[in-house]
């Protein structure tokens, strides 16, 4: 597959320490987001991935219920990054480069409407950049399979304590050495320009 991936989102300014004044958000939805996050965090800009959930109907959805199917949310990670360290169109490429974006609901092994391929955007811009790359990848790469949605944010919900940072704090958990681990290994040897040092 070529490294012609890309897409998309969100302006925002931050709140948590562990980001600096100057960062922007952006919101993913690609599968579990253990594996997100742990993608996210590899990269060189990003100050912090945040693991939650977006795109449904429901307030203040849990990790219980939208395993019902029924809240229309999807795991999300809410990523926090330098724009002077980091463009928002690499975050797009990490965000194609490490998903198979033309699965319908879901990332392998992982299947159910709160595992789809979600691209948030907040403006114009960003919805444009959006459908741009979208169709370019849909004719280049993917032959027009491509099944990410585009969907502008309407609230990002974080998720429980133990969801955050789990493929780091729980590396002997059977589905982070078997799902998440070599799916961060496989982003790793895609793009190593793109790492942070010690990655």
């Amino acid at each position: 597959m070529k490294k012609l991936f890309i897409i998309l989102f969100l302006g925002g300014y931050i709140v948590s320490s562990a980001q600096s004044k100057q960062d922007k958000v952006a919101y993913f939805a690609s599968g579990c987001f253990w594996c997100v996050e742990a993608v996210f965090e590899s990269v060189k800009g990003v100050d912090e991935a945040v693991s939650g959930y977006a795109g449904g109907h429901t307030k203040n959805p849990t990790y219980r219920s939208i395993g019902t199917g029924r809240t229309g949310h999807a795991e999300t990670v809410a990523v926090y990054y330098n724009p002077k360290v980091v463009s928002f169109e690499t975050l797009v490429y990490v965000f194609f480069g490490s998903q198979d974006p033309t699965t319908v609901n879901g990332q392998h092994p992982d299947y159910g409407t709160q595992y789809r391929s979600i691209a948030f955007y907040t403006n114009n811009k960003e919805k444009e950049i959006i459908e741009k790359v979208k169709n370019e990848l849909n004719k280049k790469v993917y032959d027009g399979k491509i099944a990410t949605e585009v969907t502008k944010l309407d609230r990002f919900y974080k998720a429980e304590d133990y969801h955050q940072n789990y493929e780091r704090l729980h590396p002997e958990n059977p589905y982070v050495q078997n799902v998440s681990i070599p799916r961060l290994n496989r982003f790793k040897r895609k793009f190593p320009n793109l790492l942070k040092k010690g990655h």
